[in-house]
């Protein structure tokens, strides 16, 4: 039985992947945090289909882009989670 882990998933080029990641990481019993990243999250078909993933699997995005709907963090808290992670992927 593996140890559950903080992970960090960071959407920097794709969000659509790094929402599919994200919620693909908490099957396994990990604690996943979602920062979006670059640019706003488009408003895609497939960007909604994901955000319902995410939903299921209780992942609250965050960003570090001003003027989305999403909460903002800054670049030190961004620093501390990657810090505090037990691994950082970037998409």
């Amino acid at each position: 039985m593996s140890e559950e882990k903080n992970l960090l998933v960071l959407g920097r080029r794709n969000h659509a992947e790094a929402m599919r990641v994200a919620a693909g990481l908490t099957i396994f019993g990990h604690h996943v945090r979602l920062v979006f990243m670059t640019s706003p999250v488009a408003e895609t078909q497939e960007n909604a289909d994901q955000a319902e993933l995410l939903d299921l699997a209780d992942i609250v995005p965050q960003t570090t882009v001003a003027g989305t709907e999403l909460e903002r963090i800054s670049t030190a808290e961004l620093a501390m989670a990657m810090l505090e992670s037990h691994g950082v992927i970037n998409l």
